[in-house]
């Protein structure tokens, strides 16, 4: 159990608070009396801090072996070791076959894919949360939590209809109108959150009640908009999505197995297990591996074109004229490479130079997530964030390394690929009004004209 530690001796004056002085012969009364009002004052305001040092920090119960009995049985007669390396390589390979499966369901099971890992991380870094400082019962925590991913998750998904569904949105009026005060809807929702956090404060609460307040903000920052960012990379083609991914999971498995078979070099004190063997393979593998899945995936429009909501057939298609993006180019070869390979040429997609630098990001950088989870894990003593996949610990545990996948994947196609979409601003100028429209006609019209794109009409 936790307890309150209040600081030994005299505290001392505190933030804005000057010493008390003395007292003398005509006020000495008051002066004490004021001292002891003071003092009683300093004690409400130290007693409160958590100012334990991290190696006060309660450790929380270790998480029980989910590991099916049948494995359990399989295995019993392994070393721990290989009997742990049998077990991740079993989940693993249940777990990719189950992602192929999503795939071959389309784009709307891998946006509710998203969204359940979303939920299932957010749980597991706010129950950490809780069981850290359950002793406190501090109000309305968990409920406060939870509705705040609501308002936020509202916000941003709805942000996301209006852009990819104005065509239907256009038809409902009650989404009309949703759609319209989108922003302010949230808002209000989100400011009635805040105006419960501040009416459960208690004293002596207070700094852990807004220490927790901020942990909640954090974890939404971390999975929220994360998760946000990965649709919409899914939306610009399922291709940006799968291939992102796909080389963080080739990363986290080669780097295990040369880490497992090769490591001998510890490579950062977070994580003592990592080397750099396994840092160095999985960078080499991970970008090897990138090249081929562009190679292949860039063969299909069901992967390039980006995915639309059509209102005609009421789901989401992906068909297109695949862009120059995912057209085969002949490239010439650098001299020392045309003596290696005797041609000139190699005909690639340009993608699968694009895939050079998302594998390059997932190998060297995706691992720093990681890490940062290492960190986070050892500074509250638990192995793993939860024990929902036997082996491999939490969805967390997992998913460390996606989330700055994700944002660099978004700032990529920013910066690098997409321009104006031209479906977009389309389904932007259907929900204006008729004069609005006509207005706009006009002036994309003249523009035409005057860069000779259009003849003028005559008038008689």
């Amino acid at each position: 159990m936790l307890e309150l530690r209040y600081r030994g001796g005299d505290p001392g004056p505190g933030p804005g608070l000057s010493p008390p002085r003395e007292g003398n012969a005509a006020g000495g009364d008051h002066e004490t009396e004021s001292t002891s009002d003071k003092e009683t004052d300093i004690d409400d305001r130290y007693g409160d801090l958590d100012s334990r040092a991290d190696s006060d920090v309660p450790e929380i119960p270790l998480s029980s072996d989910q590991t099916p009995e049948i494995l359990q049985k399989a295995l019993s007669g392994l070393s721990s070791r290989w009997k742990n390396w049998w077990i991740r390589g079993i989940l693993t390979l249940t777990m990719i076959s189950l992602f192929f499966l999503i795939i071959y369901m389309g784009s709307f099971m891998l946006m509710l894919l998203v969204l359940g890992i979303q939920v299932k991380c957010f749980h597991e870094i706010i129950t950490i949360g809780y069981r850290v400082y359950h002793s406190y019962d501090l109000p309305w925590f968990r409920t406060l939590s939870w509705y705040f991913l609501l308002c936020v998750n509202y916000f941003f998904y709805g942000e996301t209809v209006a852009d990819y569904f104005a065509t239907f949105v256009q038809r409902e009026e009650q989404l009309q109108f949703l759609i319209r005060y989108h922003r302010f809807i949230s808002f209000a929702l989100y400011l009635a959150g805040f105006c419960m956090f501040v009416l459960s404060l208690v004293k002596k609460h207070y700094r852990l009640q807004f220490y927790m307040f901020a942990w909640t903000h954090v974890t939404l920052l971390i999975t929220v908009t994360q998760s946000h960012l990965v649709i919409q990379n899914l939306f610009e083609g399922m291709i940006w999505f799968l291939v992102p991914i796909s080389s963080v999971i080739c990363n986290d498995i080669t780097a295990y197995l040369f880490g497992f078979f090769f490591g001998r070099t510890p490579l950062i004190k977070l994580s003592p297990k990592k080397t750099w063997e396994g840092f160095i393979g999985g960078f080499f593998s991970t970008v090897v591996f990138g090249f081929m899945a562009a190679y292949m995936l860039s063969k299909y429009q069901y992967f390039v074109c980006p995915i639309e909501y059509r209102s005609d057939v009421n789901s989401f298609v992906t068909e297109c004229e695949p862009a120059d993006l995912f057209q085969l180019h002949s490239y010439s070869l650098p001299s020392f490479l045309k003596a290696v390979l005797r041609r000139e040429t190699v005909s690639l997609y340009p993608f699968q130079i694009h895939s050079i630098a998302l594998s390059t990001f997932a190998s060297l950088i995706g691992p720093f997530g990681g890490f940062f989870a290492s960190g986070f894990k050892r500074a509250f003593k638990i192995k793993d964030f939860a024990n929902t996949i036997p082996g491999h610990g939490g969805i967390m545990d997992r998913f460390d390394c996606q989330y700055l996948m994700a944002t660099f994947v978004h700032v990529y196609i920013t910066s690098f690929i997409r321009g104006p979409n031209p479906s977009k601003v389309l389904q932007q100028l259907l929900v204006l009004q008729p004069d609005q429209q006509l207005s706009i006609y006009r002036t994309l019209k003249m523009h035409l004209i005057e860069k000779g794109i259009l003849q003028p009409t005559l008038k008689v």
